[in-house]
């Protein structure tokens, strides 16, 4: 029984996901829309993700210098903290914390608007409330997570900075120069790559639950929570293949 309702939810996504890449790039569109949804998906997302790079860039810096003391190695720091969050900490945890945010709204709002029929009004009047309320947020969050990535990183990465000179003493340039030194092409273009698949997976599966949500008020809450749960689910997965897949290419 859970096999068949998990073959038939992956299945329906699948064809919701189809659907948007057929009518996403078709006229008419909602640009005055879609760059509202961008202003909300990533303007408004921008404190708890700065916040969340601040915290993750001071506590990795903190933790890693007694054991590279140990080793004589505190010069390495700056080294292994621009490795560890622009490869994969930065990206993992700014989408997981976008898909607590930014699914659980989509999902919720979609949800609302289709118990009280909202959706369905649209349609009446002619309107393709897909693609003004799908496309354009599966669009947003599709290309405003890697800017936000982009964004933590750096935030991250000045974070050790300051955690580097709590006790010690060290210069920005001396810090930039150690990061930069031994970051490949290989390192950062996986890491922005991925982040798009990130985006993607949180407002396809955010709009999907919302917009199929059913049960009345129950059913909202059960979209938001369902679709940060599944989007948090496949950030992993989606991670864990884009790993598999650049060791293949050789990026590793």
């Amino acid at each position: 029984m859970f096999e068949n309702s998990l073959l038939d939810e992956t299945g329906a996504t699948a064809q919701f996901a189809g659907r948007f890449f057929r009518e996403g790039f078709r006229p008419r569109y909602e640009v005055a829309e879609f760059l509202h949804q961008c202003y909300v998906v990533g303007y408004q997302s921008l404190p708890m993700v700065g916040i969340t790079g601040f915290i993750m860039g001071m506590v990795l810096t903190l933790q890693s210098r007694p054991t590279m003391a140990q080793f004589g190695a505190e010069s390495w720091i700056p080294t292994m903290v621009g490795l560890t969050i622009i490869r994969e900490m930065g990206p993992i945890i700014t989408g997981l914390i976008f898909a607590g945010k930014i699914g659980s709204s989509i999902g919720a709002e979609l949800g609302s608007m289709r118990v009280t029929e909202q959706i369905d009004a649209m349609e009446v009047s002619g309107t393709n409330p897909f693609k003004y309320l799908v496309v354009t947020r599966v669009l947003a969050t599709t290309l405003m997570l890697p800017v936000l990535t982009i964004l933590a990183d750096v935030i991250g990465l000045y974070a050790s900075y300051l955690g580097i000179n709590l006790k010690g003493v060290t210069t920005l340039a001396l810090f930039v120069n150690n990061i930069f030194s031994s970051l490949t092409f290989g390192d950062v273009l996986p890491a922005v790559i991925k982040t798009f698949f990130f985006g993607f997976a949180v407002g396809i599966i955010g709009c999907y639950k919302g917009y199929h949500s059913n049960k009345g008020t129950e059913g909202v809450g059960q979209a938001a929570n369902s679709a940060v749960v599944v989007s948090s689910l496949l950030i992993f997965v989606l991670d864990l293949l884009a790993v598999q897949i650049t060791g293949l290419l050789g990026f590793n």
